[in-house]
């Protein structure tokens, strides 16, 4: 369905690729002016400095969709950021205010792991297993469809910054949780929680298999079950790179995202959400060394910020997201061209069927966390 509606969405004109950058940025900002309070800019931690000098506001993704809903007087969304977040902003707005994501490649490897009919397939297989004993839990980086089938079975969403309070209410209502689509955001909150690995399994939506995360553990001690997914960017912060930083650079503390494997959190110094990544940088003193395990947009935009630290990528070899990186001038420009002309392009919209259902699971996540 995304494939077929990238081939029918309009596709950025070859004169905005033809415009130097400072061009760009002047048509940018006029166009901005122009639109005044009908328009606001959200603007995800992990994008370009490009496109996130024109944002309005920064931050993780529902603190974007939320503070799009507090801005009654914008007709228009230009989300910089990727699909799932500009679902979740147009699930918490009116239909009156239009979403728009300058780029419809701007996507999230980590929310493609799982759809609804893989998720379907899955509650089958599990609660034959398990019967009535399971409640499904989604990270925020998901699809609406996903959200929607955790919406319908009585499950709620889930952000890094609080994932720990949300999992230790899940487990007041049912026996057992399922955790998608990332695995190791679940693995290393329930950890962190006080569970064993060998309470863990994991589910491959590929093979619709359940296997114990500890090889050997009856599948019936079962608490955690982890859909089998991951964050293309945070699994490739390696073990490797934390023993080279302890031998050849020890007073340099290790700071990394719980998207990173069990192994890495369990080896940083410090493990938390972004924001709390930035938190820790920004109360930092002056000489503080850091080694930071997250999005590489993001580690130079806080090394530019903090010069009176040290700070560089866990991974050296580390390339900012691909599908984060989607969004460049180019084709903010060209969407706020449009947007002044009277023209929606790139507009996302959720149907209200899977947008009532999702609303359900992020309602009750906020209702846990206000």
């Amino acid at each position: 369905m995304t494939m077929l509606f990238d081939q029918l969405a309009p596709a950025l004109p070859d004169r905005y690729k033809q415009m130097t950058d400072e061009e760009l940025q002047k048509l940018a900002a006029s166009r901005r002016r122009e639109l005044g309070s009908r328009l606001f800019l959200p603007g995800h931690h992990y994008q370009r400095d490009e496109v996130i000098q024109f944002a309005d506001v920064t931050g993780d993704s529902l603190q974007l969709a939320r503070q799009s809903a507090a801005r009654p007087e914008a007709d228009i969304i230009i989300f910089l950021g990727v699909h799932f977040m500009a679902e979740t902003a147009d699930m918490l707005t009116p239909d009156r205010q239009r979403v728009i994501l300058p780029d419809l490649r701007a996507g999230c490897s980590m929310a493609d792991m799982a759809d609804d009919t893989q998720c379907e397939t899955a509650w089958e297989h599990l609660t034959e297993q398990y019967g009535d004993t399971i409640l499904p839990v989604t990270y925020v980086n998901s699809s609406a469809a996903v959200k929607a089938f955790v919406g319908r079975h009585g499950g709620t969403t889930v952000t890094s910054s609080n994932a720990e309070a949300v999992m230790a209410w899940a487990y007041t209502q049912k026996k057992r949780v399922l955790f998608l689509p990332d695995q190791h955001l679940g693995r290393n909150t329930a950890y962190k929680g006080g569970m064993s690995r060998k309470a863990m399994a994991v589910w491959d939506p590929l093979r619709s298999e359940l296997k114990p995360d500890v090889p050997g553990t009856p599948l019936d001690e079962t608490k955690l079950i982890l859909w089998r997914g991951h964050c293309s960017v945070h699994e490739n912060f390696r073990m490797q790179h934390i023993d080279d930083f302890r031998k050849n650079d020890p007073d340099r503390r290790i700071l990394v995202h719980p998207e990173c494997t069990w192994e890495v959190t369990q080896a940083a110094d410090l493990a938390g959400s972004t924001s709390f990544i930035i938190h820790q940088i920004e109360q930092a003193p002056a000489g503080t060394k850091w080694a930071v395990g997250t999005e590489m947009n993001l580690v130079q935009r806080l090394a530019a910020h903090h010069p009176e630290q040290s700070i560089v990528s866990l991974n050296p070899d580390m390339c900012p997201c691909l599908t984060m990186n989607r969004i460049d001038l180019p084709h903010l420009a060209w969407v706020l061209d449009e947007a002044a002309a009277g023209n929606i392009v790139h507009d996302i919209r959720v149907d209200k069927n899977t947008a009532a259902d999702a609303r359900l699971a992020i309602d009750r996540m906020m209702s846990l966390t206000k």
